[in-house]
């Protein structure tokens, strides 16, 4: 079946209409939409940052975005290049649910290069415009958009953002609708990470673990025994000596496994992003 032929539409007072968006300033009075529209009653967090991304921030945006989605939580985005995409890929990567709002009509691809991205999200999740078909994207109805991608979400998590990037738009929409807002730190250094480290100065979450996420939320974490099943050898072996020691020292690591202590030290930070184990007082031990 031709895309254009599964558009549908749900106007404002139709008990299809997300009922979170109802509540927001200026609502859409209509949304097209393509897949299932009962993923927008789910509850969602938005993951959104900079069409140009790091690899830090592509990382962390596929790993949060897959994070989100293991524990039944639903991941809307923009669908743009870059941390959008990403993050819906990361979602989409488990089988999970994912929302894009598109700031075009929703028969037209932007970007184009994102067609099969388009299409997959299209047929396990929902795509959703306040625009009709044909509709042709702006410099203003993108940025409009955003306060319907935070909108649906019950937080924004802004990954990577220079100073101009339109994600910040979303970070303060999703503050002026009372959303939680939560950003990746990054190097002071970086051009990809002065927005996100300036939110945090404004007030904004840190995102120091993702489980910062449900931890901040509320939500209840699926059992930690999967995500491990799925780690890297070297991964893997950490979390065992960790697990057998009861805690351990990253020096300690070192000389089990043969690992200079940057590759350690790189190591738990990931496990720890990833919720497997935290650190404290320089000793490392598996989170409960």
């Amino acid at each position: 079946m031709d895309i254009k032929e599964r558009i549908k539409k749900v106007s404002i007072e139709s008990e299809d209409y997300p009922s979170l968006l109802k509540y927001i300033k200026d609502p859409p009075q209509q949304l097209y939409f393509i897949g299932n529209i009962r993923l927008a009653e789910l509850p969602a967090v938005a993951v959104v940052g900079s069409r140009k991304a790091s690899s830090y921030g592509k990382w962390a945006a596929h790993e949060i975005g897959k994070r989100l989605a293991e524990n039944d939580i639903v991941v809307v985005s923009g669908m743009a290049a870059g941390i959008d995409s990403i993050s819906h890929k990361g979602a989409l990567s488990v089988n999970g649910n994912t929302i894009a709002v598109l700031g075009c009509g929703i028969d037209i691809c932007f970007p184009a290069f994102n067609r099969e991205l388009r299409n997959e999200i299209a047929q396990k999740g929902l795509l959703m415009s306040e625009y009709p078909p044909g509709y042709p994207g702006s410099k203003f109805t993108f940025p409009y958009r955003n306060r319907i991608i935070s909108g649906l979400s019950l937080a924004t998590v802004i990954v990577e953002a220079g100073l101009s990037s339109g994600s910040l738009i979303t970070a303060e929409r999703a503050a002026e609708q009372g959303r939680t807002v939560f950003s990746v730190p990054g190097n002071i250094n970086s051009f990809y990470s002065i927005g996100t480290n300036k939110l945090i100065q404004d007030g904004a979450y840190p995102l120091a673990l993702i489980d910062d996420i449900f931890n901040v939320l509320g939500i209840n974490k699926k059992n930690a025994a999967n995500i491990i099943e799925q780690l890297g050898k070297d991964e893997q072996k950490v979390v065992k000596i960790i697990s057998e020691c009861g805690e351990v020292s990253a020096d300690c690591i070192c000389r089990k496994m043969n690992l200079k202590i940057s590759e350690v030290n790189a190591i738990i930070t990931i496990l720890e992003m990833k919720g497997v184990v935290c650190s404290a007082l320089g000793k490392i031990f598996i989170a409960n």
